[in-house]
């Protein structure tokens, strides 16, 4: 399960974050998906814990984070990751994340390199998405307040997980659901407006740090497809594909955990 989340003053706001591991080992920062928390990572943090000093957080608008009035935009949740470095006196992390954090990920790698030792960044894009799909999604979660995020995770396990998994796993579909049906409507509605806004496809070659792309083969929202192009404009990107849906760490936590270890070490 790893330790217990605590409130840590940044100069950016109070973030929930746990840390887990030796506080001397290299450290490796993990960053949550659209409409989730820290726990989301809980299936890896015993094997990051082993090799790296493992710092979690809930980005943003989610979880027990600052829930400032939007539109977020990724400068805004990168600056975020680099006080939270400070913070905790980190000079470089390797940085993992999926999705949502993904993106982050790509933004760090452009603007930040110095921070970052490795960069895995999973079932994510370069552009996720269409602008007026996600400024769609935030409209209607404004509107629909708690009921607007209860309906969306009512909706949600075709979009994060396989049907073979959806079946096989009920419980983590349904922990996943109701941790998504707890966010912030303003938090979640103004993170969607920041993917809506944020294309990086023409800066992905000023990436310079050691980069894993990792993708799930049946993910129907940031596909092999998009892993490929990022792969093509970062230079020595390195590619894997995992057989899992959107949610790759949660559908098939050992291989994830594995991969990505496995890269970092050798970054």
């Amino acid at each position: 399960m790893g330790h217990a989340p605590f409130q840590l003053p940044t100069s950016r706001g109070n973030f929930r974050v746990a840390v887990d591991g030796d506080v001397t080992a290299p450290a490796l920062i993990l960053s949550n998906s659209l409409g989730t928390t820290l726990e989301m990572w809980t299936p890896q943090v015993a094997e990051f814990a082993k090799h790296c000093r493992v710092i979690r957080y809930d980005t943003r608008g989610h979880g027990g984070s600052p829930v400032t009035p939007g539109p977020y935009r990724f400068d805004d949740l990168g600056q975020d990751v680099l006080a939270l470095l400070d913070a905790l006196d980190v000079e470089q992390a390797a940085f993992c994340g999926i999705s949502m954090g993904g993106h982050t990920g790509l933004w760090l790698g452009i603007h930040a390199a110095a921070r970052l030792s490795a960069l895995v960044v999973c079932n994510s894009a370069a552009r996720i998405g269409t602008q007026p799909a996600w400024q769609e999604r935030a409209a209607m979660v404004r509107a629909g307040g708690a009921a607007g995020m209860r309906s969306l995770a009512d909706s949600a396990p075709g979009r994060w997980f396989s049907a073979g998994f959806i079946q096989q796993r009920p419980d983590v579909v349904q922990g996943v659901q109701e941790g998504l049906a707890q966010i912030s409507p303003e938090g979640y509605a103004a993170c969607c407006e920041a993917l809506a806004t944020s294309d990086l496809r023409a800066d992905l070659g000023l990436i310079t740090t050691p980069t894993l792309l990792l993708a799930g083969a049946v993910d129907p929202v940031t596909t092999v497809a998009d892993a490929q192009a990022m792969q093509a404009g970062i230079a020595r990107a390195q590619l894997a594909v995992l057989s899992a849906s959107h949610l790759s760490n949660l559908e098939a936590p050992d291989d994830f955990a594995q991969t990505v270890q496995s890269f970092i070490g050798h970054a």
